[in-house]
């Protein structure tokens, strides 16, 4: 795999992009990664040549040849480069298991807490209170281990990470502290970037703020 060609095409403060960044990282792969915007008349020819059903990121390029959302291709990481530790567990029902909370991340986590910055007033409110019960969940799941995978930081643990660079932002905008309500996530976050692997690819909090102010104003709320 020394030659091989790995193209990465992302957007900084996306959860969905760092997933593969992170996975590529843990796997030490070698790669190059490109900023995209996600504007449609800015989007790169490469992307619309390379995801032309979807035409956004993430999409991870392996010697010329897409594979295309953050999940798939984070498992893809997972079973080319197997001479590193595995990302999956072994087991078919922890696998399953680790399959199913990370679609349930995408499903039930993400809207609520995009809409905690793009709202406000009640539909902000009921916003808020949604994305700290699913947070509640994902700490049941935890559990007392240190990674949801165990003592091993794995495919659960990147699909939830990305989203702790964007805890400031909405504890900004939904006026509550993560860590009051959900201190086991909290803790399992700073262990996360305690990695490197983790610690390099998340952006600064404040600088995720900041893009959310701007996009408060584009969308009229500020």
């Amino acid at each position: 795999m020394a030659n091989d060609e790995v193209i990465l095409l992302g957007f900084w403060p996306s959860m969905f992009g760092m997933r593969p960044r992170i996975a590529l990282e843990e796997k030490e792969v070698k790669y190059e990664y490109r900023e995209e915007e996600l504007m449609e008349a800015n989007k790169s020819p490469l992307l619309l040549q390379m995801n032309p059903i979807h035409k956004k990121i993430p999409v991870l390029i392996h010697n010329g040849k897409p594979i295309c959302e953050s999940f798939i291709a984070v498992e893809y990481i997972d079973e080319v480069w197997k001479d590193k530790a595995p990302l999956l567990p072994s087991d078919p029902y922890d696998r399953a298991q680790a399959r199913f909370w990370a679609d349930y991340i995408d499903k039930k986590l993400y809207i609520p807490a995009k809409m905690i910055h793009t709202t406000k007033g009640d539909e902000q409110e009921v916003a808020t209170k949604e994305f700290i019960e699913v947070l509640k969940v994902m700490e049941g799941v935890l559990g007392d281990k240190a990674y949801f995978g165990g003592d091993n930081f794995g495919y659960l643990d990147i699909a939830l990470i990305g989203f702790y660079c964007w805890f400031h932002t909405y504890e900004t905008y939904g006026n509550f502290s993560i860590e009051v309500e959900c201190p086991k996530i909290v803790a399992w976050s700073k262990r996360c970037m305690q990695r490197d692997s983790v610690a390099k690819i998340l952006p600064d909090q404040q600088k995720v703020l900041e893009l959310a102010k701007v996009l408060r104003q584009i969308y009229g709320l500020e």
